[in-house]
């Protein structure tokens, strides 16, 4: 079977998980994993047989063979590769909060997205809360959507602590861009508890129109949507209404391809941005 040829910029723990990931896909062949210092994860992606540079976003631009770019380093990095990428007519998916192409979660506005060439995947937390958003806004109108994130202190890497500002304004933008929101917050919680806890994130809305068995048969709808490609999703509480508030509790359990179970906040962006990338080679491959 033909599959389309991509490149991985940063070998951390998200650009590890997404090889492996990438690895497993049948639209996806993995081909290059590139960053700027010889580390753990660019020795372990030679060592696995795919091609490794410490050139960067360079070596990814420069690939012919590579036709589709995960950016997996920091907003502040993707803000100098985007324009990089789109020159050398690389499809770019962004890991990052840097929000540089329009926002992107699978099972709500993909469709509508097919020809752009970057792909910002929003956040860990907006990936998991996104959709619960639109899910109730479509069945009652939201006023008001706020969220909280709360995730595995070990499971927020430097790249995460680095990015909190951009995480709480790309998420809660993300919450009215593509879930429908009048207005929006996100916040988010690293909890340090040992043994590790699962990511969970807690959804508050204030609708217009509340009707609680609509509000339910479209969150239930959802939630097996994004379990199409993040079979860790899950309702830990259903939708329940109070007067015109509405509560739902999400909780995400990683695949542990390479990082652990509870690393659901990294798996789910990793999940999503693999599933927006699969679309993609499929279209491409007609």
């Amino acid at each position: 079977m033909d599959r389309i040829k991509v490149g991985i910029i940063g070998p951390g723990n998200i650009g590890t998980d997404l090889m492996y990931k990438v690895m497993k896909s049948r639209h996806l062949e993995m081909c290059l994993m590139t960053g700027i210092v010889e580390s753990e994860g660019i020795k372990r992606a030679a060592g696995l047989g795919f091609k490794t540079s410490v050139n960067g976003v360079d070596a990814a631009a420069g690939d012919s063979d590579v036709r589709i770019v995960f950016d997996a380093t920091s907003a502040k990095a993707h803000l100098h590769n985007a324009p990089i990428l789109k020159s050398a007519g690389k499809i770019s998916i962004d890991m990052t909060p840097a929000a540089v192409g329009p926002y992107v979660v699978p099972c709500v506005n993909l469709e509508r997205l097919a020809s752009e060439l970057d792909f910002n995947m929003v956040t860990c937390g907006g990936q998991a809360t996104v959709p619960i958003a639109h899910a109730i806004n479509r069945a009652a109108d939201a006023e008001y959507v706020e969220i909280v994130s709360c995730i595995s202190s070990r499971s927020a890497g430097p790249g995460t602590r680095a990015n909190i500002d951009e995480f709480t304004e790309t998420t809660a933008k993300a919450l009215h861009v593509v879930g429908g929101a009048d207005r929006s917050k996100a916040i988010i919680v690293l909890n340090p508890a040992e043994p590790p806890l699962l990511m969970t994130n807690t959804i508050y809305a204030l609708v217009k129109n509340p009707d609680e068995k609509k509000i339910a048969e479209s969150v239930h709808d959802i939630v097996r949507e994004v379990q199409a490609y993040v079979p860790g999703y899950r309702l830990r509480l259903p939708p329940t209404l109070d007067g015109n508030k509405v509560t739902v509790i999400i909780e995400v359990e990683g695949a542990g391809d390479f990082l652990p179970p509870y690393s659901g906040n990294l798996d789910i962006i990793n999940q999503a941005a693999v599933a927006v990338a699969e679309k993609l080679a499929a279209k491409m491959l007609g």
